[in-house]
């Protein structure tokens, strides 16, 4: 059995390449490559991959994102669970998230943000209402993390150690970094986690030998490079996960890679299949 917990649907736009993750995309990688349940976040980016404000008129707001996921979910509620993506450098947690969080709580499994593409620091003032918001529905907040001051692993530490009673999950564990940073943060908070998203297997290994089976989930990115993300990257090249599906259970044994892979997905966020 394979969980993600770090799926989206939209369009992402580089400099590179414009990539198509729409629902259909998403449907069919998941199939394809046997995922059996995936949460998925619709991308509402506030700025671009050159830190450029998107014109208001691209940009989707929280509640438009946020309904699109819904109708996803609602429609594929054997498969797709959803979280948010919030937009605290435009918008506000405001009585409307919340109502939409309150009336679809059974399919909603946290809250995403993403500091580089709101360019605004996580444990900034106008982040916490929605740390708030998390706090009061139970709610963990997914944080992009990354070689980027205003998404550094250090900045959700300090959220985290602020808010005890609400869990973090460090995705991608400092991307662009060697992951280092965000290991030893991992072991300081019990409301601190992190995700497999673009991590080398090294990492996880050290991981899982510091600090057991249980601080981690898999997540992928997909379908950011297209519906074959979990076996090829956009360069045509195998994709790293290949080694997490090939050679993770023979180093960490099979417990440890069952918890990984899906069982610390289904007891921390609820996940019934």
């Amino acid at each position: 059995m394979i969980i993600d917990t770090h799926v989206h649907t939209g369009f992402f736009v580089s400099p590179e390449k414009i990539v198509d993750m729409s629902e259909g995309v998403v449907l069919e990688s998941i199939k394809r490559h046997n995922i059996d349940f995936a949460i998925v976040s619709n991308s509402a980016e506030e700025v671009d991959c050159l830190l450029q404000p998107i014109p208001k008129e691209r940009q989707k707001t929280q509640e438009q994102a946020f309904l699109e996921a819904i109708n996803f979910a609602r429609n594929n509620m054997n498969k797709i669970g959803i979280m948010p993506w919030i937009k605290p450098a435009s918008e506000t947690a405001d009585e409307r998230l919340e109502e939409l969080i309150k009336e679809n709580r059974d399919i909603v499994y946290g809250i995403k943000v993403h500091p580089f593409h709101s360019d605004i620091e996580f444990d900034s003032e106008r982040v916490e209402p929605y740390i708030e918001l998390a706090k009061k529905y139970n709610l963990p907040v997914a944080v992009h993390t990354a070689d980027y001051d205003k998404a550094s692993p250090m900045r959700v530490y300090n959220m985290a150690k602020k808010y005890p009673d609400v869990n973090f999950i460090m995705v991608h564990m400092g991307l662009c970094t060697d992951n280092k940073e965000a290991i030893d943060l991992l072991g300081k908070l019990p409301n601190l986690y992190g995700d497999t998203t673009w991590v080398p297997l090294e990492s996880t290994v050290e991981i899982v030998k510091r600090y057991g089976s249980k601080k981690l989930f898999f997540g992928s990115d997909s379908p950011i490079d297209g519906v074959d993300t979990y076996i090829m990257n956009n360069k045509g090249e195998p994709s790293l996960y290949l080694r997490y599906f090939n050679e993770l259970e023979d180093i960490i044994g099979s417990e440890a890679y069952a918890d990984i892979m899906y069982r610390n997905a289904m007891e921390f966020f609820g996940i019934k299949l």
